[in-house]
């Protein structure tokens, strides 16, 4: 059985979006500010993609897939964070918006895919793994089409 690791990462993050966008629509959704504000101090610009929130959703989800611990809303700040332009002076790191991780993280939470655990953060539930690992199935299954040899991961 093929699971969330084992196939391209953007590819499964667009698959676990667009699942997000359709089947998790109640809960995952973004806020009305989502569509002016930045990611980051060390951003100049919003995103321009309309459908940011959701990638940023399911790429949170593939980080707590990956980590098998819990995380928590700074980590996602500094794994989200970059380099903040300072013209002449010297580039410094900076940490990604907590506003965002943290709204997201709730939302998650809501819709049943991540559960808090106090003191340490959030880690995936049964249903958010169950998740991850039918759109890495789709997307082995959609591969093995074009390459057949890839038919004995599945």
């Amino acid at each position: 059985m093929v699971n969330a690791l084992e196939v391209p990462a953007d590819t499964l993050i667009k698959k676990v979006a667009e699942k997000l966008k359709k089947e998790y629509q109640d809960h995952v959704k973004p806020p009305v500010w989502a569509f002016f504000s930045k990611t980051g101090v060390h951003k100049e610009r919003p995103p321009e993609d309309p459908d940011w929130w959701y990638i940023r959703a399911a790429s949170m989800l593939r980080k707590m897939y990956k980590s098998g611990e819990p995380i928590g809303i700074e980590t996602f700040r500094v794994i989200y964070g970059g380099r903040q332009n300072r013209g002449s002076a010297p580039e410094h790191f900076r940490k990604g918006s907590g506003s965002i991780a943290r709204k997201i993280l709730q939302q998650l939470e809501a819709a049943g895919l991540v559960r808090k655990i106090p003191g340490k953060g959030r880690v995936l539930t049964p249903e958010g793994r169950s998740l991850l690992d039918r759109a890495a199935k789709e997307i082995m299954e959609e591969l093995v089409k074009e390459r057949p040899e890839l038919e004995r991961y599945l």
